[in-house]
């Protein structure tokens, strides 16, 4: 199973788990995340992207496989991909290239689909 595929799949089986536990805060908080990332002031890619340099400098694997996935969605290109890795690793210091390496790995598994 490729590592997209079982991200995706992971993460929509354990939303499901949390969401039915009918917890106010909880899907409150998820429906917030989502409005936050539609287009606004802002266009969605462009707060995919910032979405995705924050979790490279925060250093969070799920969050940036899920913006490269999301922002590849919203037409990001390999390009963009790389500036904002530029960007992160300025940021957030050499402790983000584990991290770059990681992304660069999902990147080349989506532009291979």
């Amino acid at each position: 199973m490729s590592k997209v595929k079982a991200f995706n799949d992971y993460r929509a089986k354990m939303n499901d788990v949390i969401l039915a536990e009918n917890n106010k805060v909880l899907k409150r908080f998820f429906s917030l995340d989502n409005a936050t990332y539609k287009d606004g002031a802002l266009d969605a890619k462009t707060k995919e992207l910032l979405g995705l340099v924050a979790s490279m400098v925060l250093r969070c694997d799920d969050c940036i496989t899920y913006h490269i996935i999301q922002a590849k969605a919203q037409g990001m290109n390999k390009a963009e991909l790389y500036e904002v890795f530029s960007i992160a690793n300025l940021v957030g210091g050499s402790i983000c290239i584990p991290h770059t390496r990681r992304a660069a790995e999902i990147w080349e598994e989506l532009d291979s689909e």
